[in-house]
């Protein structure tokens, strides 16, 4: 199927999403397309996430406007518009194979309350970061302000969500927003797809058990009972022997 927001392709065990619309902009049509274009990963096994010419500008509030406008002062009509977006952010974070976001450029609001999703998010060093809603006079309702906590930390999430301001690449990496910098986008795509190899070579039971204990947020005790759960139901002696030959 052919999207004009989002470009899905494959090679092999990997897909790869490009938000292709005019500066990774998200307007009505991305957030119709997003969840179809992730209903149509089949067996992918790894899924990069990038942008084209940058990762995204963030929300499009001119085209979201027609939306969004009818509903302000209409607490059920405003959460069903959100409803449809949260079905495209949510939609990428329950996936139950790794995402990896490969991000260069400018990656702000929405687009980073997407990546927050990820499981890996890596960068090139003109990344640049920003959650800057309140200087809209809102506030990030896509599952930013939940997630980044337990990926920087809240003090540094609240740096990023009270003031607006943005953040380098460099900064992202010592907070640990993203986990490696590559010199160039061209680096950057490169890594992110032999990242990408690597994990589709693994057991995808293996990265799915991993990540369900990585983000079910249960308390610890519930959380490994499930983990050994897990195991006891997928792990097999084919796999570790198949282990111990590599």
């Amino acid at each position: 199927m052919t999207y004009q927001t989002v470009t899905l392709s494959r090679s092999g065990d990997v897909a790869t999403l490009t938000l292709s619309a005019k500066m990774g902009s998200m307007g009505p049509d991305f957030w119709r397309e997003m969840p179809q274009v992730l209903a149509e990963l089949g067996d992918a096994r790894v899924l990069i996430l990038r942008g084209d010419r940058i990762f995204s500008a963030g929300l499009d509030v001119k085209t979201n406007a027609g939306q969004i406008g009818p509903v302000l002062g209409d607490p059920a009509g405003f959460k069903a518009v959100v409803d449809e977006m949260h079905a495209a952010t949510e939609g990428l974070a329950a996936l139950p194979i790794p995402v990896i976001a490969a991000v260069h450029g400018w990656c702000i609001g929405a687009g980073l309350e997407l990546i927050s999703g990820a499981d890996i998010r890596i960068c090139s060093s003109d990344a640049r970061f920003s959650l800057p809603e309140v200087k809209l006079g809102i506030a990030a309702d896509l599952g930013g302000l939940q997630r980044l906590p337990h990926l920087i930390g809240r003090g540094r999430t609240a740096h990023l969500a009270l003031t607006g301001d943005p953040i380098d690449a460099e900064t992202a990496e010592i907070w640990g927003l993203v986990t490696e910098v590559m010199d160039t986008p061209e680096d950057l795509f490169e890594r992110a797809n032999n990242m990408a190899l690597h994990l589709a070579s693994l057991s995808p039971k293996a990265l799915e058990g991993t990540k369900r204990a990585l983000t079910d947020d249960l308390p610890h005790a519930e959380s490994l009972a499930n983990a050994v759960e897990w195991n006891a139901h997928h792990m097999t002696l084919e796999g570790l022997q198949n282990a111990l030959k590599k």
